[in-house]
């Protein structure tokens, strides 16, 4: 009889390289009990993937099983390049978040000082959140963009080869696990202007099934307008408002359809088999020239969200049983 051949392992794609905060989350959401009861008991591969939109390509052409990719930051708001890669193209969901602390030190090679530092690279994340640091302490120091906070230690090497001496910079931004792997000497740390500054993290993959309420969810859609008009936001927000939903995060994008077309990336509390988010959900569409759907998934924090009175379970049930008793009488 012949053995059947394993499952091959699902590939999980990152922003890259190793070191990055990205593969910080990927590492904690796999450890999650939300990660093993979607996954079960295969183990995921990570696959470093050079830019956002990268790993999200390889996904929707099935290189890649999932992929983790930076989506807010207390600091900075939304990530663009994610916001936008999501809201056009074949549909994907998010089925996880995670939220990971930020924490950057300056690293160079071994014997640099600060004295010697006349240029830094970073992510441009990152550089927008150590700007004061910077302007404190190398004011007249060069930003030079990279990739990514961990590109930006592995281009220096830890002065290893010909690669780390092409690098356009002497001192990186980043991690300090990544400062570490590449070999570098930290030169200052926990340098963001902002000590309480977080990073979410969002897992995305390609429709399927949708996570099964926790108590503490979220949903996200793009929200994308019939015409622009007074009073069209209002309306949007209207279906939240009347509801009971507490929106979580609101942002507008440009469509690329014209000057003045935006679309609206809204995160919003609850999951898609609540009653309020259903009702949310159809009002929206109702409204809407078209709603992409993201996904409802486990909120990270995993603190329950009450409902305010009037848009419980029980009220939106009962309301309903209530018009469904109108409708019958009308009709004998």
């Amino acid at each position: 009889m012949r053995a059947v051949d394993a499952a091959p392992s699902p590939r999980y794609g990152y922003l890259g390289p190793e070191g990055t905060f990205c593969e910080m989350a990927l590492t904690r959401w796999l450890a999650t009990d939300h990660h093993r009861a979607q996954a079960g008991d295969a183990t995921p591969v990570p696959v470093p993937c050079s830019s956002v939109v990268g790993a999200l390509a390889a996904l929707r052409a099935g290189e890649l099983d999932a992929a983790m990719v930076p989506i807010e930051n207390s600091v900075e708001g939304g990530v663009t390049a994610t916001l936008d890669a999501l809201s056009v193209g074949d549909e994907l969901v998010i089925v996880g978040e995670v939220l990971v602390p930020v924490t950057f030190v300056l690293a160079a090679r071994p014997g640099t000082t600060l004295a010697d530092v006349t240029a830094v690279g970073t992510h441009s994340h990152a550089w927008a959140q150590v700007r004061g640091w910077m302007d404190a302490h190398l004011p007249g120091a060069t930003y030079v963009p990279t990739l990514s906070t961990a590109a930006a230690a592995a281009g220096l090497g830890g002065g290893r080869g010909p690669a780390a001496d092409a690098a356009p910079y002497d001192a990186s931004v980043s991690a300090a696990g990544a400062a570490t792997r590449h070999g570098l000497s930290v030169l200052a740390d926990d340098i963001g202007d902002n000590r309480g500054a977080v990073t979410r993290f969002v897992l995305v993959s390609r429709p399927g099934r949708t996570p099964a309420p926790t108590g503490s969810d979220k949903t996200s859609v793009v929200l994308f307008q019939r015409d622009d008009h007074p009073g069209g936001l209002l309306e949007l927000l209207e279906q939240f408002a009347t509801r009971g939903v507490n929106m979580t995060r609101l942002e507008s994008r440009p469509t690329g359809a014209a000057m003045g077309s935006y679309c609206f990336t809204i995160d919003f509390e609850g999951h898609v088999t609540d009653e309020r988010v259903g009702e949310t959900l159809m009002g929206l569409r109702r409204v809407c020239a078209q709603v992409r759907w993201l996904g409802s998934y486990p909120a990270a924090d995993g603190v329950p969200t009450p409902p305010r009175a009037g848009t419980a379970e029980a009220d939106f049930v009962a309301a309903r049983d209530w018009l469904a008793a109108l409708r019958s009488s009308a009709t004998r």
